[in-house]
């Protein structure tokens, strides 16, 4: 069962995701959908998303019991650390901004 939050993103986004999600509080959608569905959702987000941010969390049968997704202008990304998914922050100002937009996997600690 996927779970998205997004922020700062265009109604017309919003509006997609409450087609095939339920908005169960502000600008977070939950619902039960298969893998397929699931990868077609998060491509609408990646190509909507503009200037905001989302986040994607799903169950998945790995050692934590999920993984997740980010895309957008967001502090926190997504690291694979030996194999367990981590979040690494980069650091608030405009650096961090310019930064966010052409980060690499390999981002130290």
């Amino acid at each position: 069962m996927p779970a998205i939050v997004v922020e700062a993103v265009p109604p017309r986004l919003r509006g997609r995701l409450a087609v095939w999600l339920l908005e169960i509080r502000a600008s977070v959608y939950v619902g039960k959908v298969n893998q397929r569905k699931r990868t077609m959702i998060w491509t609408q987000v990646e190509e909507l998303v503009d200037e905001g941010n989302a986040v994607m969390a799903w169950s998945e049968p790995n050692e934590q019991g999920f993984s997740f997704e980010t895309c957008g202008r967001n502090r926190r990304i997504p690291v694979d650390f030996d194999g367990i998914k981590l979040v690494s922050f980069f650091p608030e100002g405009d650096e961090a901004e310019e930064n966010n937009d052409d980060y690499d996997d390999e981002i130290p600690f």
